[in-house]
């Protein structure tokens, strides 16, 4: 079989087995962490410019967006899947380099508040989403990443998967779902390179372009199978040769969504190790940022390419700086969403904390991305104390899990100045019940 077959038919054997309790945990939390980062956003431009600028597809519809208003179904998944990556607090896989919720999610509920499903064949949806995409980005690796954004690109596939999902699809139309949806493939990371909108955008057209290419295959449209591996498809165009057998081999063994990555910092995931490793050392010594004389910053590669912004002079910017997110962390204790506000971001002593950083790249530190995510930390005190410590991965990470009640208080520190405390609190509860609930009309 061709690779998109054997994920369809990967998707389609799952549907006679029980999900386990564990997967059913983990994915719960996976919607519970999407709901937090999609609330702030959705009252946020790009997401409220797209409100205004798809009007006529407001107003009707069976599908919502995420403040209630009815929706086209392809209208929420963009809507709602960019409004979940805006604030920078989505989870990730970290092997793909991707932020699977986003896309994955904001398809499976648009297309399951139309269909009518229940919450269990929603969650069911969100793991198969998780597990195929996830596959694909790990196995495009590091070369795709050089150019490409991987939830733009690879979110194309978690999203038609979960839409292929819940709309029961067959396994050769599944599979040409998936098929489809690779050749609508797309986000350059030179998008986000400046102050620019685009990166959210990524993440809801690859849940719109899923949502759309499953959709047309449940009506026989068909795409080459050999989408991925062929000679002109998406491994060799985008990729340097995947190992397509070593991405399928552990399917429905070895489940990804037990080992999401979720955020504890509203910034690009690749300044959390630099972050952890600053507070471990201030936790440790009762630093001041007024004690210190120099930072020096070792981590690897990418976390400099995409998040080495100088001097940030926008919000955008500032979450791509490890500069101003450590800067910010050790001077006020926290990267959270104030830390991007005017006050914050002008800051003097943040500022001045800044200029006393440098960044590196550490070789051994590398050569271990994507699958693990270090930073060497070394602080230089006025008194002459040299301080270090090595970050070998971020909270949050599998290895350092935020627990159910760090993830609630999460949620609600995000969901509650958006819907009100006791909206916020309601919806948490349907959402750790969302297995047992019968629809998701009331999400």
């Amino acid at each position: 079989m061709y690779v998109v077959e054997q994920f369809a038919q990967f998707a389609v054997d799952y549907r006679a087995a029980a999900m386990s309790p564990e997967v059913v945990h983990h994915a719960r939390r996976a919607v519970i962490d999407w709901h937090a980062a999609a609330l702030p956003g959705a009252v946020l431009p790009p997401a409220t410019s797209l409100e205004r600028a798809l009007a006529e597809e407001l107003g009707h519809g069976s599908a919502r967006l995420m403040l209630g208003q009815p929706a086209t179904v392809r209208l929420a998944a963009l809507v709602n899947g960019t409004a979940s990556h805006i604030v920078e607090v989505d989870d990730i896989f970290r092997e793909a380099i991707y932020h699977p919720g986003a896309p994955t999610i904001a398809a499976a509920l648009a297309l399951g508040q139309s269909r009518k499903v229940s919450g269990e064949a929603f969650l069911r949806a969100v793991v198969v989403g998780y597990e195929i995409s996830t596959r694909i980005g790990a196995a495009m690796g590091r070369a795709h990443y050089r150019h490409w954004h991987n939830t733009g690109t690879i979110g194309c596939f978690g999203a038609a998967a979960a839409a292929a999902e819940i709309l029961g699809l067959d396994q050769a139309r599944f599979a040409h779902a998936l098929a489809t949806v690779a050749t609508f493939a797309a986000g350059l990371q030179q998008a986000f390179r400046m102050d620019s909108m685009s990166k959210p955008l990524h993440a809801g057209r690859a849940a719109e372009a899923g949502v759309t290419a499953a959709l047309a295959a449940a009506q026989g449209v068909t795409g080459s199978l050999d989408i991925l591996e062929g000679e002109a498809g998406l491994g060799c165009a985008m990729s340097d040769g995947p190992d397509w057998g070593k991405a399928v081999s552990t399917l429905g063994r070895d489940f990804h969504v037990t080992r999401i990555t979720f955020k504890n910092h509203a910034c690009c995931g690749h300044t959390f190790a630099p972050i952890d490793g600053a507070l471990a050392l201030q936790a440790q010594h009762g630093l001041r940022a007024v004690d210190i004389e120099q930072i020096s910053i070792g981590t690897y590669r990418a976390a400099l390419e995409v998040a080495g912004y100088e001097n940030p002079a926008t919000p955008a910017e500032a979450r791509f700086s490890v500069k101003y997110t450590v800067a910010s962390a050790l001077t006020h204790g926290s990267v959270r969403l104030a830390a991007f506000e005017p006050a914050r971001m002008n800051d003097a002593a943040t500022r001045a904390l800044m200029k006393k950083i440098t960044l590196t790249v550490d070789p051994e530190l590398d050569a271990a991305f994507p699958g693990q995510r270090a930073a060497r930390v070394e602080i230089r005190l006025r008194d002459g104390r040299v301080l270090a410590f090595l970050q070998p991965f971020r909270k949050g990470d599998p290895e350092a899990p935020l627990s159910d009640r760090e993830l609630e208080q999460k949620y609600r520190e995000l969901a509650d100045p958006v819907l009100g405390s006791v909206a916020a609190g309601a919806l948490l509860e349907k959402l750790n019940r969302l297995d047992e609930l019968p629809g998701l009309e009331t999400l």
